[in-house]
């Protein structure tokens, strides 16, 4: 289990923990500064049972790995563009929820509140979806850094998969609610998500 106590096996494994944690608490901080303290739940943290179980096998796909395959995680150039990947993509959700401030929200709005306006500006100019965009960047390079490659590939199958679904659905609403003038923009701005219109 040496390891575990390596250079590459503290440096990723410090890497996933503060990657994580600064994902979630900034999350979190950035919910309370956009939609006030009174609206924001445990759930702002976007921590599931699915989301834990995930992690889990990950840390352990990792361990497992540098105990039996340790030259696998040795692999700098793959483990640096993980890093990369994870500021990318979570420099990405940060501009999109910054951009969108009260419009911004963790859960698909199903009735159009006063205030609620489509935000086509920014980072949205670039892709209708940056949180989601910026989402499947930071997972996938979460474990691209450890140089899982198979909760790599698993990360990248379900996050996409949650989004395929989950971008129609929402987009349903945002036709309901700005009618035409979402129509143009969908029509000039891809979603932000690989095969998905």
């Amino acid at each position: 289990m040496t390891e575990l106590f390596s250079e590459s096996g503290q440096r990723q494994l410090s890497q996933m923990f503060y990657a994580v944690l600064f994902f979630h608490v900034s999350e979190y901080l950035l919910a309370m500064a956009c939609h006030g303290k009174s609206k924001v739940t445990i759930e702002s943290l976007l921590i599931t049972r699915d989301y834990v179980f995930a992690m889990i096998f990950a840390v352990l796909e990792y361990l497992v790995e540098l105990y039996f395959f340790p030259t696998l995680k040795d692999n700098w150039t793959i483990s640096n563009l993980g890093l990369t990947m994870v500021v990318l993509g979570e420099t990405t959700r940060k501009l999109a929820i910054l951009t969108a401030g009260r419009a911004f929200t963790h859960f698909v709005q199903r009735y159009h509140e006063d205030d609620h306006q489509l935000i086509t500006y920014g980072v949205y100019g670039i892709v209708r979806h940056p949180g989601y965009t910026g989402f499947l960047i930071w997972s996938v390079g979460t474990q691209v850094m450890l140089c899982n490659p198979i909760s790599t590939v698993a990360f990248a199958v379900i996050v996409w998969d949650f989004f395929h679904a989950r971008i129609p659905y929402e987009e349903f609403f945002l036709k309901q609610f700005f009618g035409s003038q979402h129509e143009a923009y969908a029509q000039r701005v891809p979603s932000g998500i690989p095969f998905v219109k």
